[in-house]
């Protein structure tokens, strides 16, 4: 895989990962709790048989982002939910296909709704969603003297390494602890 380019897929599923990773009955970091497993499919599938497994993940999603902004909203940077418009955009043109083709996503959701491991960076390695090399270059990375945030330690250029990175930036945080990963915009 090119590691410069971005796969919304790929993008779309670490988000997931994430995101589900946050929730009430795991990391406690956003207000949410099972939404991206049995209770949100519960929630939702009555009114969209089809597509409620992406309707769990933007509820999430905007959930997740909302609680990074209120713990730390740095301006001119980047974080795994506020990424540079052509990225978000690159997901939204890809999200049409994705609910055309909702078969295809049921094993990973299946995956996300029940996660085995209590560790993010457990979680988005067994779904090969970071490389080693991510692993390792942020095992480097400190919070904040005010305990909130983790900067990527270079501009951010939209690879998909900064991307693992920043979803890896996570780790540096504990239950009930959020700290938000982020990167400088150029």
């Amino acid at each position: 895989m090119n590691r410069e380019t971005i796969d919304p897929a790929w993008l779309f599923k670490v988000r997931v990962a994430v995101a589900r990773h946050g929730e009430m009955d795991r990391a406690k970091w956003w207000n949410t709790n099972k939404a991206l497993g049995s209770v949100g499919a519960l929630a939702l599938r009555r009114g969209l048989p089809r597509t409620h497994s992406f309707a769990q993940a933007r509820i999430v999603f905007t959930v997740a982002r909302h609680r990074c902004d209120e713990v730390f909203n740095p301006p001119e940077s980047a974080t795994l939910w506020k990424l540079p418009e052509r990225i978000e955009e690159s997901i939204e043109a890809a999200w049409e296909g994705w609910l055309d083709d909702v078969s295809s996503w049921a094993d990973f959701f299946n995956e996300i709704a029940n996660p085995t491991e209590s560790e993010l960076g457990a979680l988005l390695r067994r779904l090969g969603l970071v490389a080693d090399s991510d692993v390792s270059a942020v095992s480097s990375l400190r919070r904040s003297s005010d305990g909130r945030a983790v900067a990527l330690p270079r501009v951010f250029g939209g690879t998909q390494d900064e991307i693992a990175q920043l979803a890896l930036g996570f780790t540096k945080g504990a239950i009930g602890d959020l700290v938000v990963p982020y990167a400088r915009l150029a």
